[in-house]
């Protein structure tokens, strides 16, 4: 079954946001969000909350998703038991035109942000929207970004740095959403042939039972071994 995704993220101002949302999460739990009140962004709350269970935390990556005119990019940290059990993920939507330094760009300076502000102790058992202190610096340095030489040296700065990083990967969002359950499917069908293939085999395993029941019930009556009262 495809996942069908509708988000009303069109933007119809040639002056709109180019960065929709961003928010900050340990694991799935939104720790703090920003939304420009002229975002055309109205349903990123619920986008982020779908993405922020697809996205795995056994090593440190960055990774753009697409989806139509809008990308959803994000920093997500190495889970550890001594900082982040669940993992930090930094994540920012924006429009597709706008490319991805300024987006990574953004999520480099508030994930910098962030961590000088909140320790460890701070964010591990912190509940939903327990850093909401946080969003007015969200939309703080969306605006800076946006604005792009208010500030000439952080930007710059930031996007030194992304243009320096490597590994950044781009995956369609809806097969993102759909891998899930492609492996549901085919760990079912994998259970499936396994059960079969039992199946199979006892059923082999009986059939060779019943011929040497009934080969030894003739053979008794024959004089096994010789077979001398049937044969001669």
């Amino acid at each position: 079954m495809e996942n069908h995704i509708q988000w009303n993220l069109t933007t119809s101002h040639p002056t709109s946001p180019r960065i929709h949302s961003a928010c900050i999460a340990h694991g799935t739990t939104i720790l703090s969000e920003y939304s420009p009140p002229s975002s055309a962004s109205s349903n990123a709350s619920s986008l982020a909350s779908l993405i922020l269970p697809k996205i795995t935390h056994a090593h440190a990556q960055k990774l753009t998703y697409t989806h139509g005119q809008h990308n959803i990019h994000y920093i997500a940290t190495a889970s550890s038991p001594h900082t982040h059990p669940l993992g930090l993920t930094f994540l920012v939507i924006s429009t597709a035109l706008v490319g991805r330094k300024l987006p990574f760009g953004y999520l480099l300076e508030i994930q910098r942000l962030f961590t000088s502000k909140y320790p460890a102790s701070a964010v591990a058992d912190a509940p939903p929207y327990g850093c909401a202190e946080f969003n007015s610096k969200l939309g703080d340095t969306m605006r800076l970004f946006e604005a792009g030489g208010e500030n000439e040296d952080v930007v710059a700065k930031a996007q030194r740095e992304i243009e320096s990083a490597r590994g950044i990967m781009t995956e369609n969002i809806e097969r993102v959403l759909e891998r899930g359950e492609r492996i549901d499917l085919l760990v079912d069908k994998t259970a499936g042939l396994q059960s079969g293939a039992m199946e199979f085999r006892l059923m082999i395993l009986l059939v060779f039972v019943v011929i040497f029941l009934v080969y030894l019930f003739v053979g008794m009556g024959c004089g096994l071994p010789g077979w001398s009262r049937c044969i001669g």
